[in-house]
């Protein structure tokens, strides 16, 4: 009797998480997702890093999207050993960064103009598939977004939704290192993207995983004095960075695409863009500490 009670209880089908806001967002992302790597792969022209990239981008979307759906109609999620809430709130935040790269790559990659031939518009096609999969994602991370002073699922609110922002944004930083070694400016560059890259996936993590409360320090002040420290190491990354790479050195002619002016232009640009994270986060983790709602 009893073992046929837990049978009952583990086929039990929740169809909440398909017809509720979020299940409907995540069945639209499943279905663009699917959408958008088949036409790009009846074009058979997707090679080289970026088609890649972006070819894995909506596998790997559609992959682990159909398998939290599955999980949530099944009721199987909470036997999982690990936050779900917080696995569900930093993929949705990371499906939609990785979407939002792949819609703006791919065009710039491989749809050229004039776009008259059937192999153009199914790329075409394709691409404003990826576009809307990135608004699919977007509307669930704003719905499943923690309301004010709830801090029950970390990786929901502002801060945590930061931290993948962050991780990501160094890993596309990662992408674009070339031309560093023998310069100790930019090898401390180097080091500052590592360092808190490290840091900020272990945070990820081990907050995914329930490890937390190992941590012999409250969470929210920890994050503070490392946001600070980030802040301060991504600071003096913002002025190395193109210091180093530019000064007396000019624009090659041609550039292409892989050209190292480009790539550390870019990484100058994604350095400014995570400074300018690391200190909304620190604002974000400040208020949470000092400043309590009544």
């Amino acid at each position: 009797w009893a073992r046929s009670s837990r049978t009952m209880a583990v086929a039990t089908v929740n169809l909440r998480a398909l017809t509720s806001w979020v299940g409907i967002a995540r069945l639209f992302a499943v279905v663009l997702s699917c959408l958008a790597f088949s036409l790009v792969a009846s074009t058979g022209h997707f090679g080289g890093p970026y088609g890649t990239w972006c070819m894995f981008t909506w596998c790997f979307c559609f992959a682990v999207t159909l398998l939290v759906l599955l999980l949530e109609l099944l009721e199987l999620s909470p036997l999982l050993p690990l936050s779900w809430d917080d696995f569900t709130s930093a993929f949705s935040m990371l499906a939609a960064l990785m979407v939002f790269t792949s819609s703006v790559v791919f065009p710039a990659t491989f749809i050229s103009s004039p776009c008259s031939s059937n192999r153009c518009a199914r790329q075409a096609v394709a691409t404003t598939a990826s576009c809307l999969c990135f608004l699919a994602y977007a509307v669930e991370v704003s719905l499943t977004r923690a309301k004010p002073g709830d801090i029950s699922s970390f990786l929901s609110t502002v801060p945590g939704l930061l931290k993948v922002f962050e991780a990501y944004l160094a890993c596309l930083i990662f992408s674009l290192l070339d031309e560093y070694n023998g310069k100790p400016g930019l090898m401390w560059c180097v080091a500052v993207y590592s360092i808190c890259f490290i840091i900020t996936l272990l945070i990820i993590i081990f907050t995914i995983g329930r490890c937390l409360t190992y941590i012999p320090c409250p969470l929210e002040k920890m994050l503070v004095g490392y946001n600070f420290l980030a802040l301060l190491m991504y600071l003096t990354a913002t002025i190395l960075w193109p210091l180093y790479s530019f000064k007396g050195r000019s624009r090659p002619d041609p550039c292409g695409t892989i050209c190292w002016w480009n790539k550390h232009l870019g990484v100058t640009f994604l350095t400014i863009f995570n400074l300018i994270a690391y200190l909304v986060d620190l604002v974000y983790c400040t208020r949470m500490v000092f400043v309590r709602a009544p």
